[in-house]
């Protein structure tokens, strides 16, 4: 479930997601909040508690690669 956190350490100090797939995070997010809303449905804690970690992590990866793909690039000197 942390696997997401390296990836959100490294494009967080680099400020730079341009690496970052925003079409896989995409249905990643997508896919998570789907399992999620299944768990609820079938009121599995282990199912919401697992996939809402992951969701959070992987929402965090798409909102900074947001973020950073809107800076302006920086000009080389």
């Amino acid at each position: 479930m942390t696997s997401f956190a390296p990836q959100i350490v490294k494009i967080w100090r680099e400020r730079d997601a341009s690496s970052v797939s925003f079409r896989m995070y995409v249905v990643t997010v997508t896919g998570f909040t789907l399992w999620t809303v299944y768990g609820v449905l079938v009121g599995s804690w282990p199912v919401i508690g697992a996939n809402v970690v992951c969701l959070v992590l992987s929402a965090a990866i798409l909102a900074l690669k947001w973020r950073f793909s809107r800076r302006p690039a920086r000009r080389a000197v």
